[in-house]
């Protein structure tokens, strides 16, 4: 734990020397909300529109905010940092959990962020529902980047990470229910939609905007996001130990 918070403190004051790319982060999430939220007044969601839209938000930002943070760790391996730690008594998989955590706490305080944003924009949520999604959204994001992390040291090649990532969160965009629910989608496509992790959190989030904190769609996508998130960590650590060793 304490090199775990060692490791956090160090990426953290280097991510606010350089806060350029949150507030890049906001911008395409901002950019939907102002001119593609307003053309969902029109469709029959069954809620308000922004309850339904705002949580496909907030899971595209834990997205794209996560899933390309392990080009860090290969400009790491390339300018010696992680060398030169390997040296030191820290643990191995601290070099991994504190990467995570700035991440999880980057990304819930953008979050918080969108949602402000979202409330002024007609959004209405109760305050259970708001706590439940920054729940889902760390988990959604502790894993997502260490898996990230995990395959840039992995393939320690930007030219390898690049089209890797490319392919997989694309067809999780798409597939997720992120801009529209799945609901309206035909059987077929409705079908291979659940085989994404991303659709059950992006699920999970408009039922608690609902207030259905206890119901099966919430469970579920709570049980997917702490399942992803402990085997993204797992196997993770594995990889920063073997290759730090």
């Amino acid at each position: 734990m304490r090199d775990t918070a060692l490791i956090f403190r160090r990426q953290l004051s280097t991510s606010l020397r350089s806060p350029l790319w949150m507030v890049v982060g906001l911008v395409q999430p901002v950019v939907y909300l102002v001119f593609f939220g307003p053309l969902l007044a029109g469709l029959n969601l069954g809620a308000n529109s922004w309850q339904v839209y705002i949580p496909g938000l907030l899971v595209q930002l834990a997205l794209f905010g996560a899933a390309f943070v392990g080009f860090s760790v290969i400009a790491d391996v390339r300018s010696g940092v992680i060398e030169r730690m390997r040296v030191t008594p820290v643990s191995r998989v601290a070099l991994l959990l504190g990467r995570v955590l700035r991440d999880v706490v980057l990304l819930v305080a953008q979050t918080v962020v969108l949602l402000v944003v979202a409330f002024g924009f007609g959004l209405r949520a109760p305050i259970g529902g708001v706590l439940l999604s920054l729940v889902l959204i760390a988990l959604l994001t502790t894993s997502l980047a260490a898996l990230s992390y995990t395959f840039g040291l992995a393939t320690k090649s930007e030219e390898s990470l690049a089209p890797l990532l490319n392919t997989v969160t694309v067809p999780l965009l798409l597939l997720s229910g992120i801009l529209l629910p799945m609901s309206l989608a035909p059987a077929w496509l409705d079908v291979i939609s659940r085989f994404t992790p991303l659709r059950y959190v992006v699920d999970a989030i408009r039922d608690a905007f609902l207030g259905h904190y206890t119901s099966t769609t919430t469970l579920t996508g709570l049980l997917v996001a702490a399942g992803l998130a402990g085997i993204a960590i797992a196997w993770g650590s594995r990889v920063f130990r073997r290759d730090n060793a």
